[in-house]
This record gives structure tokens, sequence and C-alpha cells, in this order.
């Protein structure tokens, strides 16, 4: 199972035939994407028809809630990397996912990632 970040079911959404065949090749029932992503994607709908498309896309997709061990992950994640790296609240949670559930992430944003220590990123 892979995690995918935001920036890649959006690049999707628009349908950018280089992801698109990446996703292929992973395969749909071995994506997953954290429940942020789900609400970033919510919020950044330009109106309902977008929303409507987005949420008919998200169906085909494992999605995954953070719980307590997750949190508590993002939260010494904000600690550590925030000051240093700039580190982001989401991507503090969609990183903790990824690690806690043993996950590789999938990006187009490596530098966002590539510095928190035991995450694996997916290659494209």
């Amino acid at each position: 199972m892979i995690l995918c970040d935001t920036n890649v079911i959006i690049e999707t959404l628009k349908g950018d035939e280089k992801i698109i065949k990446i996703m292929e090749s992973i395969g749909l029932e071995n994506i997953a994407i954290s429940s942020v992503t789900v609400m970033e994607l919510y919020f950044g709908a330009f109106n309902k028809r977008e929303l409507n498309k987005i949420k008919k896309h998200l169906k085909a997709l494992n999605i995954v809630h953070f719980d307590n061990d997750v949190s508590e992950l993002a939260v010494s994640m904000i600690e550590i990397y925030s000051k240093s790296h700039g580190l982001q609240i989401p991507d503090a949670i969609i990183a903790a996912t990824a690690l806690s559930l043993e996950m590789k992430l999938f990006t187009l944003n490596l530098k966002d990632f590539r510095y928190i220590d035991g995450l694996k990123l997916q290659k494209n």
C-alpha cells in the first residue's frame, strides 16, 4: 500500500498522463490517501460541481483516518522539523500516517518530506 500526497491526487484529477500511468502501475487497490488529503481537496474545490467530481474520484481510493499514534508522531515532527525545515501541519500528519502504517509516501514535492527520518518516498 502506498500513501499518496495531495499534490499527486490533484495532478491525477487534472489529467496528468504521467501521474495517471504511475497510479495505474501501482494499482488503485494499492493506493491510500490520508483524510487530511480529503480535507485539502474538498477545501480547494472551486464550487459544488468540482466538489462532487472530487468526491466521485475519491470513492475508488482507500482513505486512512489518523489516530492517536499518528497525532502524537505528527506533533513530534512539528516540534523537530517546523522551524528547521518549515514542515506544515497537514504534511506532518500525512508523513506520520505513512510512517505509522509503514507505507511509502508518493509525493511530487520531495523537498517537503525527504528530511524526515525513516520516511520512505516513492520514486516516480
